[in-house]
């Protein structure tokens, strides 16, 4: 599993309810968009999208599943419930928010990764992490993956940008961790994603600015917009 996203890139294809591609058939063909766009890997939520991707596009899965709990604010596979749903589907690295949050029911990941290690050793894990504190802890936690996911999305990260001109976040989590780095969030162009490998990167994930064309509208009229005043 290592070898087969290395120096790739993994398309996220999420849609939720609401958005005007939420669905699992149009999901199902997102993912294979990208595959024939030359895709190693996919991330996915939810069981639904993951059983019918899985059956259509033969690449490895990062699964999640997206669910909110009224006592914290993690939301990505935040408990073992969360996990056994994704187990049983059969996806090949399992994310979780792997930020200093407190999950549900009080839990913190060092507990809910002894759990979940011990009810399921053979899985592969992807930590979801925001700072460079949290990315070292989820190395001694024995985390697969560690992927720069949450930079930017967490109370004392926000206003933050992973992937500006010098990606320093980057390069000081990848010269200080020694598993897997996957870079993902905020990814908006080719050239950056080229730069993360560059930086350290194991692997790029890119989500919103290939599978949400809602946002990549949202980007041209605002610089369109912002044009328009000055002219």
């Amino acid at each position: 599993m290592l070898s087969e996203i290395k120096k790739g890139l993994i398309v996220s294809c999420q849609a939720l309810e609401g958005e005007p591609l939420y669905g699992s058939n149009i999901m199902k063909r997102m993912a294979d968009a990208a595959k024939r766009g030359g895709a190693i890997g996919i991330r996915a939520n939810g069981v639904a999208d993951i059983k019918v991707i899985k059956e259509y596009v033969k690449l490895p899965i990062i699964g999640i599943i997206k669910r909110e709990y009224n006592d914290s604010n993690v939301y990505i596979t935040p408990t073992l419930k969360e996990v056994e749903e994704l187990v049983e589907v059969g996806v090949d690295i399992i994310a979780t928010d792997a930020t200093n949050r407190i999950r549900p029911g009080a839990i913190d990941l060092a507990l809910f990764m002894k759990e979940a290690n011990r009810h399921f050793p053979e899985q592969k894990w992807m930590a979801d992490c925001s700072t460079f504190e949290e990315c070292l802890n989820a190395q001694e936690l024995g985390f697969d993956y560690v992927g720069t996911t949450m930079h930017g999305y967490t109370e004392s990260t926000k206003g933050k940008k992973l992937y500006h001109d010098d990606f320093q976040f980057l390069k000081d989590v990848a010269s200080a961790v020694k598993v897997p780095i996957i870079a993902e969030g905020n990814i908006l162009t080719p050239e950056m994603a080229s730069k993360a490998l560059e930086y350290g990167a194991y692997s790029v994930v890119v989500g919103g600015a290939i599978t949400r064309p809602q946002q990549i509208t949202e980007r041209f009229v605002e610089e369109m917009n912002r044009s328009r005043t000055s002219i």
